[in-house]
């Protein structure tokens, strides 16, 4: 039987909990929020505990101060887990989520059990690096939705924008309807963050898997595999033909691979157990 609840933590982290079983954390990408994991939500709660939240500055979860730092948002992680009795979680994160994913298992090695991180940066060329602050600059001068339609059309293929023209203008809006400082100060951190504490990544000992699609162009293959060359075991995916929204575009291929790599993580660890008081 699903189990449904919409709450919040104490600090304000809107949150949503389905299914039970093993715990698993989604963290959505920058300029979105917890809804966008309604296809992983369906795939994953029939056999874990599936928890998704909103980020800092995202849906309803509270604005992040101007100077918050990745570690800011690992603890706004940290807090939920806190709050829902966890002490550990199975951890994957999309895009900006995937930063955060990685900040969590540097400054939180002990509540981590797994880690997937889905088309998320690492070690951008200076040209990539360049087309990302100028995006920055773009979205402080005009808001959350001054690259929306070129960002639509870097996330998803023609083909699915021109079959699902409803569910890419809600996406739209959801974009334009993000709060201006949060957005920003968010994207800041997706912009220049790629090689957070990357000497420290030898430092994550749980199962890890990265992946991303053979068509991101901003997150990239090579992005893929170099940051699994980083993390000891860690197993790098190309998933052929797939763009950047890879886990709404084609979330049954998604599912299957992470269904497939959970459920080899899920016997190394104890991630039911609360945490004690």
């Amino acid at each position: 039987m699903i189990r449904h609840l919409a709450e919040r933590t104490p600090a304000g982290t809107s949150y949503r909990v389905i299914g039970q079983g093993q715990p698993v954390v989604l963290i959505h990408g920058v300029g979105l929020n917890k809804d966008m994991w309604g296809g992983q939500v369906v795939g994953l709660a029939q056999h874990f505990q599936v928890i998704v939240y909103d980020m800092l500055g995202h849906g309803d979860s509270p604005r992040p101060a101007v100077d918050t730092d990745l570690a800011g948002y690992a603890d706004q992680l940290r807090e939920l887990l806190d709050h829902l009795g966890l002490a550990q979680a199975m951890v994957i994160g999309f895009s900006m989520g995937g930063l955060v994913a990685r900040a969590f298992a540097l400054h939180y090695p002990q509540r981590i059990a797994a880690l997937v991180v889905l088309n998320s940066v690492f070690n951008r060329s200076p040209e990539q690096r360049a087309g990302v602050i100028e995006r920055t600059a773009q979205a402080a001068e005009h808001g959350p939705d001054a690259n929306a339609e070129a960002a639509l059309s870097r996330w998803f293929s023609r083909e699915y924008q021109a079959a699902n023209p409803a569910q890419i203008a809600a996406i739209r809006q959801t974009l334009a309807g993000n709060d201006a400082q949060g957005y920003l100060t968010t994207y800041t951190l997706f912009a220049t963050q790629d090689m957070y504490r990357a000497d420290d990544l030898a430092e994550i000992q749980v199962p890890t898997l990265i992946a991303t699609g053979e068509l991101d162009p901003g997150s990239t293959p090579q992005m893929a595999k170099q940051l699994a060359q980083c993390i000891p075991g860690a197993r790098a995916v190309v998933l052929a033909e797939q763009r950047h929204m890879m886990p709404v575009e084609s979330p049954r291929l998604v599912n299957q691979m992470l269904l497939e790599f959970l459920e080899q993580a899920c016997p190394l660890q104890d991630t039911a157990k609360g945490i004690v008081a």
